[in-house]
């Protein structure tokens, strides 16, 4: 009996720490993911429309903006915690075909376990580093990649790099999109390294968090878009709040963010620790 139909939490050691699977006690069907404490998935089994955390939000809205609704997608998924964005995709893009990465066998099979996928979607999972999956992937494979990979609230700097952007870029059609979530502290420090380094390698890039964390005020996450062509991505789209959302959306792109990155240098994989205040606090982060 899976502990969906127990609904009591569930602890697992896991290759990263310690896994917890917490039931939600306003939503019957509802879950949360916990690795060493830090919050890495929310999913609702019976609806993966419920978007329970903001980066989520941001990360789907990426997705409705780039292609519309109904039209299926081949996606890569860097990073698989409890598989919210593969739900959300299949929902509302019936017919995609996805592949996740996931780091942690341990993880994986708690997930399949214990909040199995419905039956009948075309989703794959590998259990690898999300470097070597990109360092074999083929060239143009992709319309999506959405990278989600986190060591505890920290985003591992092998995935951070301009040569790791470029094999993403690779991977990606030339109509194709990147999706980056990561965490920062108030100075933004990485956000601004991160978008340097995508800078570098694609055409236009974008970074979109709730405003109160572009202005400095607190930890969180942002999200970072990226496009091979410099009309991909719809700018106007972003700060869409969605259902129920009170907080204001912020998105800096073009002039803006120049200003922002504000002379930031690019991460190189001859960097054995990238420049900057790297997140130590929680954050969400893991699909």
């Amino acid at each position: 009996m899976t502990a969906a139909e127990w609904r009591s939490p569930i602890t697992v050691s896991v290759e990263l720490g310690t896994a917890e699977l917490i039931p939600d006690p306003k939503r019957p069907t509802g879950w949360a993911l916990f690795v060493d404490g830090v919050a890495q998935s929310y999913i609702d089994l019976a609806d993966p429309l419920y978007l329970e955390f903001s980066y989520v939000r941001r990360v789907t809205t990426a997705v409705d903006a780039f292609r519309p609704e109904g039209v299926p997608l081949d996606v890569l998924h860097l990073g698989g915690g409890a598989l919210c964005l593969p739900r959300y995709v299949a929902a509302t893009r019936p017919g995609s075909r996805q592949h996740v990465v996931e780091r942690d066998a341990t993880l994986a099979d708690l997930v399949a376990r214990e909040l199995p996928l419905p039956p009948g979607l075309d989703v794959s999972i590998s259990i690898e580093p999300a470097r070597a999956a990109m360092e074999r992937a083929k060239t143009g494979s992709y319309d999506l990649v959405i990278s989600d990979v986190f060591q505890a609230a920290r985003m591992p700097d092998e995935v951070a790099t301009s040569e790791f952007a470029g094999l993403v870029a690779t991977a990606l059609r030339p109509d194709g999109l990147y999706v980056v979530n990561v965490t920062d502290m108030p100075a933004l420090a990485f956000t601004k390294r991160l978008a340097a380094t995508l800078r570098e390698r694609f055409a236009e890039v974008c970074v979109v968090a709730d405003a109160p964390m572009l202005r400095g005020r607190r930890f969180g996450n942002a999200v970072l878009v990226a496009a091979q062509r410099a009309d991909l991505i719809p700018m106007e789209r972003l700060t869409i709040p969605r259902t129920g959302e009170s907080t204001l959306v912020g998105l800096l792109s073009g002039p803006d963010l120049t200003a922002f990155i504000a002379g930031a240098r690019p991460m190189l994989d001859s960097d054995t620790a990238p420049d900057g205040h790297r997140p130590t606090a929680d954050g969400d982060g893991g699909g």
